[in-house]
């Protein structure tokens, strides 16, 4: 992974077994293990962050929320509105 672009390291310490797990699994893969194992904990940590943007509800409050959507009497609020009209300024 030499390249002009890397600036940064991490080190970190560990068993001797789980380094020749990762030296393994870094060589089924035909990787080194920098690469091997910059690529796992990249795609752990976009994982771990994607999944701290999801909301997830109970199966009663989806039922509710959908409910709300469906509404067709309901009006936005003041702060909706104003949300909207900051995304369309946003995004054009």
């Amino acid at each position: 992974m030499s390249s002009a672009k890397s600036t940064a390291r991490i080190n970190f310490r560990l068993r001797g077994d789980l380094k020749k797990t990762i030296e393994d699994a870094a060589a089924e893969m035909g990787q080194s293990i920098s690469d091997f194992a910059v690529a796992t904990l990249v795609q752990k940590a976009r994982r771990i962050l994607r999944d701290q943007q999801i909301t997830r509800l109970s199966d009663r409050d989806r039922k509710r929320f959908v409910a709300m959507l469906d509404d067709s009497s309901s009006m936005p609020n003041e702060a909706l509105v104003k949300a909207v009209k900051r995304y369309r300024k946003q995004v054009g």
